[in-house]
């Protein structure tokens, strides 16, 4: 089945020529599938940089790296434009038509692009969008996969403390230790500890509000680059501790993951 036949089917007035599909793919700073998942497409998508969405409808496909599937962002209804002068792009007033609601973050669809346009008449491409899959519920973020396993991006960590998460929080929540935040532009690495109530979950909770902990060093980084800098960070887990450990030996395991990783001589460790 085409993609079009099947929003039709709930849409009945829709037609391709009045739709422009937008296919999101990594935009040198972020992947609009991790964007997605953390709840944030709707906004990040109405920012352009040009006025792309000059139809009545958009079509969001999102990019599923290493295959040539993307997954159902919505259908999206243009009601307005608004030039912003400060930022120099157009703001997109975009209200997802309820009648597709249901397949977003559900259908996947196969489109074997072989251009890097990212912004497509739909009436011209719509015969090459078909049907591959419709799961059973929206793709969310996925469940705690275990210390040794994490590594989130900002956005994604950002969404993790958002919603919630009961396995995550459960996880972090329940223990203290050394956790390295890594800057995906300038490879420096910072190293932190966490203990006491709350566990790293607390800790972590601060990155994702402010993006730099309270920590000096990352602090001025964000005060010299401007906020988004912190968009770059990842953040794992190097080694764990019972919640109610002394603070003094994580931070002694702290200070031990310093000296090996030279977060102090390269990194943005400075004590």
């Amino acid at each position: 089945m085409k993609l079009f036949d099947l929003l039709g089917l709930l849409s009945p007035t829709l037609s391709a020529a009045d739709c422009k599909l937008h296919m999101a793919v990594w935009n040198g700073e972020e992947h609009p599938l991790d964007v997605f998942l953390a709840g944030d497409f709707e906004e990040w998508q109405r920012w352009q940089s040009k006025r792309n969405f000059e139809r009545r409808y958009v079509v969001s496909l999102i990019s599923m790296p290493g295959t040539k599937n993307w997954l159902f962002g919505g259908l999206y209804e243009r009601m307005g434009i608004e030039y912003k002068k400060e930022a120099n792009y157009y703001y997109y007033d975009l209200e997802q038509v309820k009648d597709c609601a249901e397949l977003a973050g559900r259908l996947v669809v196969k489109f074997g692009r072989k251009f890097r346009q990212s912004y497509l008449l739909a009436d011209r491409w719509s015969e090459s969008i078909s049907v591959s899959e419709l799961k059973p519920e929206r793709l969310t973020l996925s469940e705690f996969p275990g210390f040794k396993s994490v590594n989130l991006s900002k956005r994604e960590l950002d969404g993790v403390i958002r919603q919630s998460i009961p396995s995550w929080r459960g996880a972090l929540s329940s223990v203290s230790g050394v956790y390295v935040i890594s800057d995906t532009k300038s490879g420096k690495l910072y190293v932190g500890s966490a203990y006491g109530e709350g566990g790293i979950w607390a800790r972590w909770a601060q990155y994702s509000s402010s993006g730099h902990g309270n920590n000096v060093e990352l602090r001025m980084l964000l005060k010299e680059l401007g906020a988004k800098t912190a968009d770059a960070f990842r953040f794992s887990i190097l080694e764990v501790a019972d919640v109610h450990a002394n603070k003094t030996e994580v931070i002694a395991r702290e200070t031990h993951w310093k000296n090996v990783l030279l977060s102090r001589t390269h990194g943005y460790n400075s004590n």
